[in-house]
């Protein structure tokens, strides 16, 4: 298992599967829930790097992830991906919902735009020097 893994395990799950396995052990009524986040850039720019697409970078993480935790014995009782039909419902149900609760700030702003690729670009493909901070 990569250092990486066992890192993030350490840090993050590993507290939380102690602290569900106390709960569960005063008969409290818990679900442990956790998942595969697949989108951002760090996944793009991987898929770029080995030359797939991002879906293929996704699954081959998604199973490494879920094998991990499942061998270091962390108990989930779902473990899913953000790229499935329920989590795209859960998501932009819960949006929705705070959006006509007036919770958000609407706000118009440039970005960076790549013309040979037709997509704006994240922060961290941006290089240089800051026209602002010069």
């Amino acid at each position: 298992m990569g250092q990486c893994i066992l890192d993030t395990l350490r840090v993050f799950y590993l507290p939380a599967d102690t602290y569900v396995r106390y709960l569960r052990s005063n008969k409290r009524d818990v679900k442990f829930i956790c998942g595969s986040d697949e989108n951002g850039v760090p996944i793009t720019l991987k898929a770029k790097r080995e030359g797939v697409s991002p879906q293929v970078i996704v699954d081959k993480y998604h199973k490494i992830i879920g094998d991990s935790f499942r061998d270091f014995g962390v108990s989930f009782d779902i473990y899913h991906r953000t790229s499935s039909l329920m989590h795209h419902q859960t998501a932009s149900e819960f949006f929705e919902n705070l959006y006509e609760k007036g919770v958000f700030t609407e706000e118009v702003t440039e970005q960076y735009y790549d013309e040979k690729a037709q997509t704006f670009l994240a922060d961290r493909y941006i290089t240089g020097t800051c026209p602002k901070w010069q």
